[in-house]
């Protein structure tokens, strides 16, 4: 039989009481608490991966001319409208549309190239940045005249059935495409800059020109190649984001700012800068987002863009000369 003194520890160790609920209160509000930073930091991380590609396609135009190529912007917008009208309006395999996407806003970036920007009667660096704004401008107006204005959206490559993480956080397979085609653009970009006689005589037009064409190498070639390139990279950044995010006619107006901004942030003209810079600016874009408001998501970029050129305008791997790519 159980003695009064024996059911009054039994309630007391059994029952929960005030401070028990209070605990179990906070437990439960620092696993969700978390849980909203592992998302914030999975989302951060797939924006970067974003901002990482945008920056090394504006890098590349920068080692090759010098300039900053505000076309940039609408080389994404177009990478995601033409795979809108190629798998939704035309019904074409989706690798199959990936890749005439890609190509073709390469040639566009090309054609810029060979036309405006090499027949230009001036080649001073703002005369070619001023101009590649009215050709982002010519461009924008041209896409949304083409697909109008309405936001579209596009297949995701797989699944989106969510995939729940240890950290508590939940990635969608599309997440995981856009850290893979990442990681393959730049292992790509690697290879061909470090192993491939097109990309050292790029990386030798980019750290000096005028030796670069005494030694035979065609400057006019190399800066064509890094406008495609550039091209390639924009339309890439712009397709895998695309059925996270939706995409429309000026969709890459933000995304290249703050690529630009990424590019800036890490050393401009550095690759490496680049991927470290994206990486930085998507997590605090998120992060801030998540954990003030989204009201400031916007400025956040920007506003680390204008730290970055008051207290260190070199960026975070900051280069010399020859250490461009």
């Amino acid at each position: 039989m159980i003695t009064k003194f024996a059911r009054l520890e039994f309630e007391l160790f059994t029952k929960p009481s005030k401070s028990d609920f209070l605990r179990d209160r906070q437990r439960l509000t620092f696993m969700d608490f978390s849980q909203q930073i592992a998302q914030y930091i999975v989302t951060g991380l797939t924006i970067g991966a974003i901002y990482a590609i945008v920056a090394m396609g504006f890098n590349i135009i920068h080692n090759a001319t010098g300039i900053v190529n505000f076309a940039q912007c609408e080389f994404i917008s177009l990478g995601g409208m033409f795979m809108y009208s190629l798998v939704v309006l035309f019904k074409v395999n989706l690798m199959i549309s990936f890749f005439i996407s890609t190509v073709g806003v390469a040639l566009i970036g090309a054609l810029i190239e060979i036309g405006p920007i090499r027949h230009a009667r001036s080649k001073e660096i703002i005369i070619l940045i001023f101009l590649t704004i009215g050709l982002s401008e010519v461009l924008r107006g041209t896409a949304q005249e083409v697909w109008g204005t309405d936001n579209v959206g596009v297949p995701a490559f797989s699944g989106e059935n969510p995939i729940h993480l240890l950290g508590g956080g939940t990635i969608v397979p599309q997440h995981i495409w856009v850290f893979a085609i990442t990681v393959l653009v730049m292992l790509m970009l690697h290879y061909f800059f470090k192993k491939t006689l097109m990309g050292k005589a790029m990386r030798a037009t980019a750290v000096n020109r005028k030796a670069a064409a005494l030694v035979g190498i065609s400057v006019n070639r190399m800066t064509l190649f890094s406008f495609a390139f550039s091209g390639a990279l924009g339309a890439v950044a712009g397709i895998i984001i695309a059925p996270i995010s939706t995409t429309s006619y000026d969709t890459g107006i933000m995304l290249g700012l703050k690529g630009f901004a990424a590019a800036i942030l890490g050393g401009y003209g550095n690759f490496a800068g680049a991927i470290l810079g994206g990486v930085i600016l998507g997590l605090l874009e998120s992060l801030g987002a998540g954990l003030v408001s989204s009201q400031y998501k916007d400025a956040i970029a920007f506003f680390v863009l204008l730290l970055v050129l008051f207290l260190k305008p070199t960026g975070i791997m900051g280069y010399g000369e020859s250490e461009r790519v």
